[in-house]
């Protein structure tokens, strides 16, 4: 990442989808976005170091992931902020899909409450296979486990989901 150009372009490619993980993370867009900032300030100071990372888009993701696990770890900051409904955050598209239209409100009420009671691992492991569309390598990579860890955990993480939404599998 030569100089402002490709720190530009690095901040380009990656902040949306970094500002989404974080945004399903926290359920704080504000504290998403702080959060996004910080992953980004730590690129800067690495950009032309040795330091630097050779993958940039799986050091962004994994700094943001654990970014997100210490805000969590502090605890504090949800009862200073007003309550954002992670069910109002864009996924990947500003417009509903038809997808979204079809789905009755009460139904997705209870797949983001399904989501929210889901363990912060599996929840982590979740987005960022399903949501986030990362392999489970890298899942493992970016979340420091190994891929057995991650397989076990997105198992449960269905599992649960498929038992608090009334799923036949």
């Amino acid at each position: 990442m030569e100089g402002w150009s490709g720190y530009e372009g690095l901040a380009d490619a990656h902040y949306g989808r970094l500002r989404r993980l974080c945004a399903l993370l926290l359920g704080d867009r504000e504290e998403a976005n702080e959060v996004v900032q910080e992953v980004f300030l730590k690129a800067w100071t690495l950009r032309n170091g040795a330091g630097a990372p050779n993958d940039w888009g799986a050091w962004l993701t994994r700094v943001a992931v654990n970014g997100c696990r210490d805000r969590r770890r502090v605890g504090w900051w949800p009862r200073f902020r007003r309550s954002d409904r992670v069910e109002d955050l864009p996924l990947r598209v500003q417009e509903p899909s038809p997808a979204d239209l079809a789905i009755g409100a009460e139904i997705q009420r209870h797949i983001w409450e399904a989501f929210r009671a889901l363990p912060t691992r599996q929840r982590e492991v979740f987005v960022l296979r399903y949501v986030e569309d990362l392999p489970t390598a890298q899942v493992a990579a970016t979340l420091g486990v190994s891929e057995g860890s991650v397989k076990r955990h997105l198992f449960r993480a269905i599992h649960r989901l498929r038992q608090t939404l009334g799923g036949r599998r």
